[in-house]
């Protein structure tokens, strides 16, 4: 009868430690691939805010093209390649801080045009389509 009850218990342990991976990946992937949550609209200016540490949340931003825009890079306690950004096409590369703010200025974009930010090492990036 002990053993049956020891059996079960580790089965529901590993049923609902299952569960957590299950749900806290699909989570990351919903955040990963945000569109419209990080983006506002001040004073004629489209806002997009990315988060770096780690990486660059969210991955992927749909934006409306036309418009002049202001990327918001905010850190908070990041000391990863994430911090070492690159925007190749508006020619952009700096260090960011380790907390804080940095604003980005970006001329109006054409319909279809893709930005894409790297950091140093290659292993991270995030891309902004403006449509």
């Amino acid at each position: 009868m002990k053993k049956n009850i020891i059996a079960i218990s580790i089965i529901v342990v590993c049923v609902v430690i299952s569960g957590i991976f299950l749900f806290s990946d699909n989570n990351k992937e919903n955040s990963e691939n945000s569109t419209a949550s990080n983006i506002s609209i001040v004073d004629g200016k489209q806002i997009i805010t990315i988060n770096a540490k780690g990486g660059y949340l969210p991955r992927v931003t749909a934006a409306k093209a036309g418009i002049p825009t202001v990327i918001n890079m905010k850190t908070q306690g990041t000391f990863d390649c994430s911090s070492s950004l690159t925007i190749p096409t508006l020619n952009w590369r700096n260090n960011l801080p380790p907390s804080g703010e940095t604003l980005i200025d970006v001329p109006a974009q054409n319909p279809g045009a893709t930005l894409q930010g790297i950091c140093s090492m290659g292993m991270y990036n995030f891309s902004i389509n403006f449509n």
